[in-house]
């Protein structure tokens, strides 16, 4: 008799937990699915929602102060968008430098903000106008880090005010025009008749009632009908429902981040079966690092046709772009020679480049943008800057080869003659792609600027890094040093591949290139190089100790010589 009460019990104590329990969150997918117009740009809303809360907040997610949850990016949007009241009020703009929240006064370990208390602040508005100011009198001016965080702090309160007054999600396309400007819903009225307009506004007030109630089952009706008004008002250039859902799709699939985890999983095959199974693992490898370089394909392709344009126009795309090729150039020569040797020295490079792309939304941003004028022209772009970002590619793979063959010296074993020749085969392609890249840049150049050289850092860089690599090449022939002097070479050549893919970008900030340019990542940059140089160093003095003078270098064979690594 004692089991009845006590069930009961139990069943009263999971029925107000029922009863306590937070209503479900709501189902955005839907309305996801609706197209919107930004930055010259047609996008599902979700696409809108994740780059608006990335740029506000600096993050994907936004933790909400009073309950401490991390809110998705549709949501967050969706109740500033449909219920802007007190938002005004919320932690959520991101002001990240140290000096700048100093002069205005503001909490040194807050990152975020809200509207109100940065829209008070005075002192922000006189360091954007001498920003603004020394901009109009020298175009080139490099601002200080204190102005170009303010001008990012006034840009992130624009877009707010604008959210805040429904003017930032516009849904509504052009009546007449197929690349006019879009509108918010509260437009449909005045800019259609009333047989139409009337749906979308039925549709809105049920989608903010819906959301207002936490009703799911109801939000989820109500942008079906929604989604289903708006493409009822046939307007030209309306984007399909398949490119809609295609980018939707993309961006819930992570193809980038499946591509990382299966070379992570290959690599890690491949040195668990250094000394037993190396056959089953070499094939395991091989196997795990083609299904990652397929997801890589299609996360491009992705991209392309959503785009329409070459995927290498930022440095989030030039990142993945480059870990892409250099596993394409690994896949191709372990085809050649199957000596294991270029897969090991890929995957770590390309694993650590995907990962930071998946991982630094805020310093490299996934976002897919319409192009600058100036790069307006696919076959220029897909020629000269995939030559030039295939050779960082090649030169990325001989920085791991290298950082084997150093490896070797510094654990004191002898690195093969094969060794070196496969290091020599990938800068003779970087080297290759880089020269033909350098040439067609010129070209476009004059094409696009009217001359073909005029020392634009992003140019100079470029030639630097192409004469050190071919007095690497060139110290070979000319028997200033062998195979070690390439290894060294390859690992202390790529830091000016590093100067001219990141540092006229994220630090110089000037030239014709400014396409290309953002901020971050610095310390992490200099830590990467301050190693390398140490390891370098390393290498050289256990190399001087264990040869000297006593035996002569490991020369590079010539073709057609090469033996087991």
């Amino acid at each position: 008799m004692t089991r009845f009460p006590t069930l009961i019990v139990l069943l009263c104590l999971a029925a107000s937990a029922l009863v306590a329990a937070p209503p479900p969150a709501l189902d955005h997918a839907e309305l996801g699915r609706i197209p919107v117009q930004e930055g010259g740009r047609k996008k599902p809303y979700s696409t809108l929602a994740r780059e608006t809360l990335l740029t506000l907040a600096g993050r994907t997610t936004w933790k909400d102060p009073k309950t401490g949850e991390a809110v998705e990016a549709m949501p967050f949007l969706t109740r500033i968008w449909l219920e802007p009241a007190g938002w005004e009020k919320e932690p959520l703009l991101l002001v990240s430098f140290r000096p700048l929240k100093q002069t205005l006064g503001l909490d040194e370990n807050t990152k975020r903000f809200s509207f109100e208390e940065l829209a008070g602040k005075a002192e922000l508005g006189q360091i954007v106008m001498r920003a603004n100011a020394a901009k109009a009198r020298d175009r080139d001016a490099k601002l200080d880090p204190s102005a170009q965080e303010a001008l990012q702090v006034v840009a992130r309160l624009e877009l707010f005010r604008k959210l805040l007054g429904g003017a930032w999600v516009t849904p509504l396309p052009h009546p007449t025009e197929a690349t006019g400007r879009w509108m918010p819903l509260e437009s449909a009225g005045s800019s259609y008749p009333p047989d139409k307009s009337r749906p979308i506004s039925v549709a809105t007030g049920k989608l903010r009632a819906a959301l207002a109630g936490s009703d799911g089952a109801a939000f989820t009706a109500a942008s079906a009908e929604l989604r289903s008004a708006i493409e009822g008002l046939g307007a030209p250039g309306y984007p399909a429902r398949d490119l809609i859902e295609r980018e939707d799709f993309y961006y819930d699939f992570h193809p980038f981040r499946l591509a990382w985890i299966f070379y992570l999983t290959g690599g890690l095959a491949l040195l668990l079966t250094s000394v037993r199974g190396r056959v089953a693992g070499y094939r395991a490898a091989w196997a795990l690092v083609l299904i990652g370089f397929a997801a890589q394909v299609f996360g491009f392709w992705c991209r392309v046709t959503i785009a329409g344009r070459p995927p290498v126009t930022n440095m989030y795309e030039s990142v993945i772009w480059v870990a892409f090729g250099t596993i394409l150039f690994a896949l191709i020569f372990e085809a050649i020679y199957r000596c294991r040797i270029y897969l090991l020295g890929a995957v770590p490079l390309a694993v650590v480049s995907l990962i930071l792309a998946d991982t630094q939304p805020a310093i490299l941003n996934s976002a897919i943008t319409p192009l600058t004028p100036v790069l307006r022209d696919n076959f220029w772009l897909t020629t000269h800057v995939l030559s030039i970002t295939l050779s960082y590619a090649a030169f990325l793979l001989a920085l791991g080869v290298g950082h084997i063959a150093l490896g070797k010296v510094i654990a004191g074993t002898k690195p093969s003659a094969a060794l070196f020749q496969y290091l020599y085969r990938a800068l003779q392609i970087g080297v290759l792609l880089l020269a033909v890249g350098t040439i067609l840049g010129a070209v476009w150049a004059n094409y696009s600027w009217g001359r073909f050289w005029d020392w634009d850092p992003k140019e100079t860089w470029a030639l630097i890094a192409l004469l050190g690599y071919l007095i690497v090449l060139h110290g070979r022939i000319a028997g200033w040093w062998a195979g070690f002097g390439l290894a060294v070479g390859s690992v202390l050549g790529f830091l000016s591949v590093l100067m001219a893919w990141y540092g006229v970008n994220f630090v110089l900030g000037a030239g014709l290139h400014s396409y290309g340019f953002g901020t971050g990542g610095f310390p992490a940059v200099m830590i990467f190089v301050g190693l390398d140089v140490v390891f370098v160093a390393v290498a050289l003095s256990r190399y001087r100790v264990a040869y000297g003078k006593r035996t002569r270098e490991v020369p590079v064979p010539e073709p057609g010589t090469i033996t087991n690594a």
